[in-house]
């Protein structure tokens, strides 16, 4: 669950709710520190963790401003709007960044976590043995999860359902019946990646169809 943030808490809890009705599992909850949380929104990021979902860390701020460079105003323009935060900046501003995101859980009292999701899956201009200087175990990418202590790419299909135009509709409906075929195929994990209002948009019936189906849900630990 991407984007758990305080504006979308409440449309997260929902959503946990009826993957409960489903008899899904605690899912990783994808925690954006840099807003603006209140003591009784942190109580309950600590009560979901109790519940046994995982806490991962998802950028800083989950936003951006005038896009960096011509591959960043494509990648805004056709992916991820203004949330790659990690394109705005060079390689040790992304450090940075990712190293202020997992210190916020400890200041807060929260697990630490062991993987973190640059927003819009856009790790940006980052040398990957750098990566080894943090605190995280793991780190997704749109190709798959990147383990940290042995520097290996795990490619791992991936399907989402952020469709809030026509053409994003189209072009996940394609993508993700690709990637659905793929993880049958050659029998590979498949990672559900989902946002807060996906239900209300417009693959929102696709979704649900997906998550009554009869998976094998497992973690990120266990995936790899």
């Amino acid at each position: 669950m991407h984007d758990v943030m305080p504006a979308t808490l409440s449309q997260v809890e929902d959503f946990l709710a009826l993957c409960s009705s489903y008899a899904i599992p605690p899912m990783t909850l994808l925690v954006v520190p840099g807003c603006d949380w209140r003591h009784e929104q942190l109580d309950r990021l600590r009560e979901l963790a109790g519940l046994g979902h995982e806490l991962a860390a998802h950028g800083w701020l989950h936003r951006v401003g005038t896009p960096r460079g011509l591959y960043h105003r494509l990648h805004s323009t056709l992916l991820s709007r203004n949330v790659a935060e990690h394109l705005a900046l060079d390689g040790e501003g992304i450090l940075a960044l990712m190293r202020r995101s997992h210190d916020w859980f400890a200041e807060h009292n929260l697990p630490a976590p062991s993987l973190y999701v640059p927003p819009a899956w856009a790790l940006g201009d980052v040398a990957r043995q750098s990566l080894t200087s943090l605190n995280f175990e793991r780190v997704e990418v749109l190709r798959g999860v990147l383990d940290l202590r042995t520097a290996h790419l795990h490619p791992l299909p991936l399907v989402g359902f952020e469709a809030d135009s026509g053409f994003r509709a189209a072009s996940l409906r394609l993508w993700n019946s690709s990637q659905i075929g793929m993880a049958r195929i050659f029998r590979q994990t498949l990672r559900i990646g989902i946002h807060p209002q996906d239900l209300n948009l417009r693959l929102g019936n696709s979704l649900r169809e997906l998550l009554q189906e009869r998976w094998r849900f497992i973690s990120y630990g266990d995936a790899l």
